[in-house]
């Protein structure tokens, strides 16, 4: 099989820093040996690539400005156009990476995705932006945080990340130069070491992302938590409805149920389970996925806030 085309891809909003760290990143042999690179950009910011600073002579640049034009169509006939080692691509922040995902050639792969913002304007953005901020968090590796003023709110920065991905590495890049690195702890609100893991109402969208994220280090675990029952005949799903950013993305996150013994619960059935979750194949994961085997079942009143939450 031909290996896969990688792709660096830099998201971002205007003035957050992309084109500056490509033009760096393009100037640094360490980074280009001489690989033929396509650089695809997606926005007109202040700054402008000089190629003429690139080492070697290596590097195409290629401006995709309406995203209309980001099509599959369109980046296999560049890639046809340059015979490629790899592929830069500086995204536009105003639009979804669902676009760029979707449009993808088949043998083309994000090999890398990183974040870069205006230190001074990020949390405006989010309060501003909600939505735009979430789709460029939840997927990046790293989040670069240029300017970085001194006494910053670095508390309030990570529990924005945090409240989208729980592996983003953050980064504050000073104006003097120096790098610092977001190193504030950030253990689970719950004990996992606990025999019976209780998940709190307000912890509900945390615990799911988490056991998302790294299933394996809650095979074996006993929980407790309360959930809304959707059932289809001998199918009993149980969890709760989690938003993100905004109402429209508000999606039903739930564990599938096994039980020692028939149950009467039924959909829309608010209930709290205890039981142990083992991962393995099931048909409505379509896949590996954590099946809780309950071991008890309570009927239980609906939390005060019916849609679980990061914040």
């Amino acid at each position: 099989m031909a290996a896969k085309l990688p792709v660096y891809l830099f998201t971002g909003f205007l003035e957050g820093g992309k084109t500056h760290i490509i033009q760096e990143s393009m100037e640094d042999q360490k980074f280009n040996s001489g690989e033929k690179t396509l650089i695809i950009q997606c926005e007109e910011g202040v700054d402008e690539l000089d190629l003429s600073r690139f080492w070697g002579q290596n590097v195409y640049l290629e401006r995709i400005e309406d995203e209309a034009d980001f099509t599959k169509e369109t980046l296999t006939a560049l890639a046809k156009k340059h015979k490629l080692d790899r592929v830069i691509i500086e995204y536009n922040g105003m639009w979804m990476l669902s676009t760029l995902y979707e449009n993808l050639p088949d043998n083309w792969a994000v090999y890398q995705e990183m974040m870069f913002a205006d230190a001074n304007t990020f949390l405006s953005y989010n309060a501003n932006m909600r939505q735009l901020m979430v789709d460029k968090l939840q997927g990046c590796e790293m989040l670069v945080l240029n300017r970085t003023p001194e006494g910053i709110d670095k508390d309030e920065i990570h529990k924005v990340v945090r409240g989208v991905s729980r592996s983003a590495a953050i980064t504050y890049d000073y104006p003097d130069g120096h790098v610092e690195y977001d190193d504030i702890e950030d253990p689970l609100p719950y004990d996992l070491d606990a025999d019976v893991v209780n998940i709190a109402d307000q912890d509900y969208a945390v615990f799911y992302r988490d056991l998302s994220e790294d299933m394996s280090k809650y095979a074996g675990k006993t929980i407790r938590f309360k959930g809304i029952v959707a059932r289809d005949g001998a199918n009993i799903l149980a969890g709760r409805h989690v938003m993100t950013c905004c109402a429209d993305d508000i999606a039903y996150h739930p564990l599938v149920c096994i039980f020692r013994e028939s149950t009467s619960l039924k959909t829309r059935d608010w209930v709290t389970l205890t039981g142990k979750i083992r991962v393995e194949k099931h048909k409505l994961y379509r896949g590996m996925g954590p099946v809780l085997y309950v071991e008890s079942t309570e009927f239980a009143v609906k939390p005060a806030q019916e849609v679980a939450t990061f914040y």
